[in-house]
């Protein structure tokens, strides 16, 4: 299988299967002497763990990190690190019956079509299981991007129909509550609305939101290399997103350029812009404003109400799935994204120290 892998020089390789042994990441790329410890990476599992509440898969698991390689002394010695989280809490069981027919929502088709066999134990490499790599990598990222001042802010902005209040929007409450909202009101109407879904024996999607501050103008190339285009791609290769926007995104469609330029102005001898419909790129580089981006995230295909499907002998059937699944996948998928758009802008980083022949020759002189 290939596409496991996703960067150019910060470069992350994730293996393993839901129901396998394990799960793991290779991150090759990262700069020598970055002060790392499993503890940073756990931050980051943490997020999105299972059983962190009602509102998520009550599978078992610690997701507690192991790193094999590429550390001594505290502090990444640029060869490849290598991690492995081992899974605990397998119930093959619950998933034989998925064997005989494909679930609706779920990649089964696909991989019987395009392979001629698939692993059913929860969706093997198509299982949301698989982005604890990203977020193994994207925690080393983060770390680094950390080091120049660049920060990240990530939240659920809507859950179903419920979407936060800008006038309530508090960045301490993200961590107060466990479908991570910036307003407090919100984050209990979607509560409420989650409760009537599982009573329903139904889920929901939703909006992720993220803010990255810091980031120096230029990031990025302007044809095939754009910072947003390689966001789109980092941000819609996980599993369960399915649009993506950044700055006014879709409603720029209905703007004017009247409304939509960012005006320039000068702010103690820097250039800025006084609005950010952009969302932070410019002809697909960074312009110094905040970045800002959103990703759709779908309702979780596995529910126990009753779906129409087709078994592999070709026969219309009725299932109910069984096994245990996350009303929604939201929450969990905030650090993910996050993750994913550090990896992207640390490569852009590391890209753009060579766009300049005078930066090449200091850095040699």
């Amino acid at each position: 299988m290939a596409g496991s892998s996703f960067g150019n020089i910060f470069r992350i390789t994730t293996w393993g299967e839901s129901h396998g042994k394990g799960i793991g990441v290779v991150v090759d790329g990262c700069p020598a002497g970055l002060s790392l410890s499993e503890e940073d990476i756990q931050s980051f599992l943490n997020r999105r763990k299972p059983g962190q509440s009602k509102f998520t898969t009550q599978r078992q698991e610690a997701d507690s990190v192991e790193i094999l390689s590429g550390i001594f002394e505290g502090k990444t010695t640029g060869t490849p690190i290598s991690m492995v989280v081992w899974n605990t809490d397998q119930r093959s069981h619950d998933y034989s019956e998925i064997a005989s027919y494909y679930r609706p929502g779920h990649a089964d088709f696909c991989f019987d079509e395009k392979y001629g066999f698939r692993d059913y134990r929860g969706g093997g490499r198509s299982s949301g299981r698989e982005t604890i790599g990203r977020a193994a990598g994207g925690a080393i990222a983060a770390k680094l991007l950390e080091q120049m001042g660049i920060t990240f802010l990530t939240y659920s902005r809507s859950i179903g129909p419920v979407t936060i209040d800008n006038s309530r929007f508090d960045p301490d409450e993200i961590n107060n509550n466990k479908l991570y909202m910036p307003d407090a009101a919100a984050a209990e109407q979607a509560s409420a609305y989650l409760e009537e879904c599982m009573k329903n024996r139904n889920s929901c999607g939703g909006v992720i939101e993220c803010v990255v501050k810091g980031l120096p103008v230029g990031l990025g190339d302007p044809v095939f290399e754009k910072l947003d285009a390689n966001l789109a791609k980092a941000i819609l290769s996980i599993g369960a997103v399915k649009g993506f926007e950044i700055g006014d995104g879709f409603a720029a469609a209905a703007s004017t350029g009247l409304n939509n330029n960012d005006a320039f102005y000068m702010k103690d001898g820097k250039v800025e812009k006084k609005t950010n419909h952009s969302g932070g790129t410019l002809g697909g580089m960074s312009d110094g404003a905040p970045l800002v981006f959103r990703a759709a995230v779908k309702p979780t295909p596995s529910i126990a109400s009753t779906q129409e499907t087709v078994n592999q002998s070709g026969e219309e059937i009725e299932v109910n799935i069984k096994g245990r699944h996350d009303p929604i996948i939201v929450p969990r998928a905030v650090v993910v994204v996050e993750s994913m758009a550090a990896i992207t802008i640390v490569n852009a980083l590391l890209s753009n120290m060579t766009a300049k022949l005078d930066r090449i020759i200091d850095f040699y002189r």
